[in-house]
């Protein structure tokens, strides 16, 4: 009977960021999949599963359990910074990758980075896939002779790592709302002011105006990655946060210096129908 492979979950973007489009991110994927399966580990993004669920708590829950991560910093996508602060939290063993046109964030620079080229070089490529299968083996090694192995926290003094099944309230429902409260000020902190989200639709502020659009659909973690992602590439409108409400709909924090409120709607209803004509071809494919 062959041994069930330890995961390996990965953090990385998915959607276009800093010029790299989807395409890209998936040969990236394929490159780590192929070091971290000759490692005899398993990979995955975090947000994969089988089985169908909440996709948050997958998230939690394999930022959480898995034995080693991958963290794949390039074009510092927000989502990508969130998940990475939250397993140097777990203080698990993690490896941060960027490739070489992303500089190093302040918060996380004194952490090694393996570099590699963003134009996937095939000669620096195989040397970095080399230092990266290294990397994997050092980590594994150190878990294995210490069983409380602290790759960060040991840095900043002594630490208790909280473990999710230490709440009175189920691990799902005290997870997914840490995950909603620090969401909410990561998007405050990226905005760079004093935002406080009000139940007005419109709101002032000194770097422009804040909007509040409730959704007549309810949108997937990735679909509201990607929404975020070209509503600022195409439309220079900033998605700093959203929440998810008991009813099912979701309401987004929107910035802009440049739109005004009735071009917000207009543009959110044309990205909305691409949503759903996308939806419609994936449930045709199957």
């Amino acid at each position: 009977m062959s041994k069930t492979k330890q995961q390996c979950g990965i953090i990385m973007p998915i959607s276009t960021i800093d010029g790299c489009h989807e395409s890209h991110w998936s040969e990236v994927l394929s490159i780590l999949k192929e070091v971290i399966e000759s490692s005899g580990l398993k990979g995955d993004v975090v947000s994969y599963a089988d089985e169908v669920g909440i996709i948050q708590k997958r998230i939690i829950d394999n930022l959480y359990h898995n034995p080693i991560i991958i963290c794949d910093v390039s074009g510092k996508n927000p989502n990508v910074m969130f998940e990475l602060g939250m397993r140097l939290a777990f203080d698990k063993p993690t490896i941060i990758i960027k490739d070489d046109c992303t500089s190093y964030s302040f918060d996380t620079s004194p952490i090694e980075h393996l570099e590699y080229p963003r134009d996937l070089n095939y000669i620096k490529i195989n040397a970095f896939k080399e230092r990266l299968a290294v990397k994997i083996k050092a980590q594994l090694d150190a878990v294995s002779k210490d069983g409380a192995y602290s790759p960060f926290l040991k840095h900043f003094g002594e630490f208790i790592v909280a473990k999710l099944d230490q709440k009175e309230v189920s691990g799902q429902d005290y997870i997914v709302g840490k995950l909603e409260e620090i969401s909410r000020r990561i998007g405050s902190l990226e905005s760079r002011s004093n935002i406080l989200f009000s139940d007005e639709r419109v709101e002032k502020v000194d770097s422009g105006l804040v909007f509040r659009k409730r959704l007549p659909i309810s949108l997937s973690f990735e679909e509201l990655d990607s929404l975020g992602n070209t509503l600022e590439s195409l439309y220079r409108v900033n998605l700093l946060d959203y929440d998810n409400l008991k009813n099912g709909q979701q309401i987004l924090h929107l910035s802009s210096k440049k739109q005004s409120n009735n071009l917000i709607d207009k543009i959110i209803g044309i990205e909305l129908d691409a949503i759903k004509r996308s939806r419609e071809k994936a449930d045709k494919s199957k």
